[in-house]
């Protein structure tokens, strides 16, 4: 893996769903041909996560097919919604084999071969906060969820319900995060239970032998601390341990945590690899030039361990959030900048319906050329071994000229790889033209001509590198203008 590797997210019920529409049957996980593996590494990926290939159930669906405000949802994704386009939640999860329409376990075995053979890795879901309704676990190991009372229940029944299980009726948690009601199709599992933290380690290391990382989905809702803040009910750490005994077994396996509430440090010293970055793209989203700048001057000891993206599954799509020139712009600071560049499916496509993780169908969208163009341009540049493997630097920007502040609207940076190769990026976030020097930190230049080639653009600058060095790289962009420029002498 490069030091800064990209990853694609892949809808998976979705992404079946199209094909079994284009062959005329129902398709599994063998039906991704070689040729679509081929191109996600010709893209440039490295990691390919398959959301919701796990095993859900009958009780799942029949919540997602009755409740009325997803019903809604789903029917302004799709105007056309019928029953079959609803498949549940993928987080609902009943079982961590593959589900049986998906081709079962020996079908994810077969792909993730094929997927190997092309250097991609394969990451999956896992969710430790909750499970279906129709777990096994709720006969065989009751014990396992967090219980209510008759009073909690008729209180708040959005957050708890009544089960029939083989030790008697039961009320029971919904699971939920401290801010929102509880998800009505899942059960809370109790993490002051250290039998349900080693069961849940044993299925971490069953994932595990199934695929070489898992996204952690919610993953800061099992901290000690918040699990009491939630629920009363005080827990010891679960992630330190459960990351050390799948290591133990397979050493190279990744974690990525879904996390929020800026406890991304938190997770990342308890052995992620990778955090999401939700504050840098709600940043971005605002379009403000000082906050995103601010964000980027933290240490690379947090920050290369970030997953940086502009949407995903829970998010807006970005081409809806965005006009075309600040998503242009916000595109390069997201994934020239340090961490792993998380992709989703769609996004490259211009894709601006969302598409809730209930659903096995996507609406059907045109491609956009200007949204798909940009995409192109920028993953072909993220395959300069500079952004891959490099050293990354924020750089300063001072006035063009005494009085002019519109140096406030720039963000620099710049990478340099082990052949002393150098890309310099500047964007001018902001919905007015702007000037500034951006100060180099290329003590080389003295007595040189230096060449700007722009990595996204039909453009290329001379500039003598005494002036560099004695006042910067003069830039004077338009609203949202941007270079990723190599640099060479």
């Amino acid at each position: 893996m490069p030091r800064y590797p990209a990853l694609y997210q892949i809808n998976t019920r979705v992404r079946l769903s199209e094909l079994s529409q284009s062959l005329g049957r129902a398709s599994t996980l063998d039906d991704i041909g070689d040729a679509e593996l081929d191109r996600w590494a010709a893209l440039g990926f490295d990691w390919i996560w398959l959301l919701g290939v796990w095993q859900t159930g009958p009780a799942g669906l029949r919540v997602s097919l009755n409740e009325p405000a997803w019903r809604r949802e789903f029917q302004q994704t799709l105007p056309d919604l019928c029953d079959e386009d609803i498949g549940g939640s993928c987080f609902a999860i009943r079982s961590y084999t593959v589900h049986d329409g998906l081709g079962g376990d020996a079908a994810l075995a077969r792909l993730r071969e094929r997927m190997s053979q092309r250097g991609l890795k394969l990451m999956l879901d896992f969710v430790p906060n909750h499970v279906a309704l129709d777990h096994p676990w709720v006969d065989e190991q009751p014990d396992f969820f967090v219980p209510g009372s008759a009073a909690e229940l008729a209180n708040a029944p959005q957050n708890w319900c009544r089960l029939r299980t083989r030790a008697g009726s039961r009320v029971l948690a919904h699971g939920r995060d401290p801010y929102f009601d509880g998800w009505p199709d899942t059960l809370q599992l109790n993490y002051a239970k250290a039998q349900l933290q080693q069961a849940m380690i044993g299925e971490l290391q069953r994932i595990a032998g199934q695929c070489d990382g898992v996204r952690c989905d919610m993953a800061m809702l099992v901290l000690p601390e918040v699990f009491e803040r939630t629920w009363g009910l005080r827990s010891q750490p679960f992630w330190p341990k459960a990351i050390a005994a799948v290591r133990h077994r397979h050493p190279e396996f990744e974690f990525m945590a879904e996390v929020y509430w800026d406890l991304e440090w938190t997770l990342q010293q308890q052995a992620f690899d990778h955090t999401y970055d939700k504050r840098l793209c709600d940043r971005l989203r605002a379009l403000q030039a000082g906050p995103v700048r601010e964000h980027l001057q933290a240490g690379l000891d947090y920050q290369d361990r970030m997953a940086r993206f502009l949407e995903n599954h829970d998010e807006p799509r970005a081409a809806h959030s965005l006009a075309p020139e600040p998503h242009a712009a916000a595109a390069l600071i997201s994934y020239t900048t340090p961490g792993l560049r998380f992709f989703h499916q769609g996004q490259l496509e211009g894709c601006r319906v969302h598409v809730s993780p209930h659903l096995v169908r996507a609406a059907q969208e045109p491609v956009d050329p200007v949204i798909a163009g940009l995409y192109s341009r920028l993953l072909a540049a993220l395959r300069h071994p500079a952004l891959r493997d490099g050293a990354w630097s924020l750089l300063e920007c001072t006035p063009a000229w005494p009085g002019n502040a519109s140096h406030g609207q720039y963000i620099a940076w710049c990478w340099q790889d082990a052949g002393e190769r150098w890309l310099c990026a500047a964007v001018n976030f902001a919905a007015l033209p702007g000037q500034c020097f951006v100060r180099l930190p290329m003590p080389q230049l003295a007595g040189r001509t230096l060449r700007f080639r722009d990595l996204l653009a039909p453009v290329e600058y001379e500039r003598p590198g005494d002036d560099l060095l004695q006042r910067g790289l003069y830039l004077d962009l338009p609203p949202w203008g941007h270079h990723l420029f190599e640099v060479m002498g």
